[in-house]
């Protein structure tokens, strides 16, 4: 029977950061459904899709195949047999990944695989909307969210750390923008599942945040609601 930690939260907030050392703490599995959805906008642009033009980005979604393989450990993500985990931080492809994963071909298709593997294993799994509607039934969900100026500022951060120059006011206004998108599409919108504990990660540390859920998670076996959530 497997156990589900659900982590949903809009871009910047850490949550594939915190959902990494939840599931290390743990010894579940992570499962990061974003890098899939990267993987997937990596292919749109690799091919050139156009990424107004949804019936473009269905047709050519059908022709991607993306897998997770785990290397000591490590999640590895697989597009079309090439490993292409060190290619999905780019800022191109975060825009891509915000406009196709609001495609209803190219959700389908990945929640299919995403279900599949939290019924045979224990996982953290993060992402947009897995508490609401990947795994509506997850033993533990998690609303992780920090202030716009706040996330805008840990990826200037993370920017600068590699070398990239880039402009802070220009990134607030890129996850604003990205924010009002994921929030408001017709598919499966970003929001808090009514059952979700919201954390708020502006004035914590990572530690502060791993513990909270782990605790949450300890909390709720604790009490006995069961570990087959489907």
């Amino acid at each position: 029977m497997s156990y589900q930690i659900a982590i949903d939260g809009p871009a910047g907030a850490g949550k594939s950061t915190v959902a990494k050392a939840v599931a290390k703490k743990l010894g579940y599995i992570y499962v990061d459904t974003g890098a899939m959805y990267r993987a997937m906008a990596l292919y749109l642009l690799r091919s050139g899709t156009d990424a107004a033009n949804a019936e473009e980005i269905s047709r050519r979604s059908s022709e991607a195949d993306i897998t997770i393989a785990y290397e000591n450990g490590a999640q590895q993500v697989i597009l079309n047999g090439e490993n292409v985990s060190a290619l999905l931080r780019t800022e191109a492809v975060g825009n891509m990944a915000s406009v196709s994963s609001a495609n209803a071909d190219v959700r389908q298709k990945l929640v299919e695989l995403q279900r599949a593997l939290a019924a045979r294993e224990n996982v953290v799994m993060d992402g947009r909307d897995i508490g609401t509607c990947v795994l509506p039934n997850a033993n533990v969900k998690v609303y992780l969210t920090a202030s716009a100026a706040c996330r805008a500022k840990r990826r200037y951060d993370e920017l600068e750390a590699k070398g990239e120059h880039c402009v802070l006011s220009e990134i607030e206004a890129d996850i604003r923008e990205r924010d009002e998108r994921d929030m408001t599409r017709k598919i499966s919108p970003l929001r808090q599942a009514e059952d979700a504990v919201l954390v708020d990660s502006s004035d914590m540390t990572v530690e502060e945040v791993v513990e909270k859920i782990v605790s949450l998670a300890e909390c709720e076996r604790q009490r006995g609601k069961g570990t087959d959530r489907g």
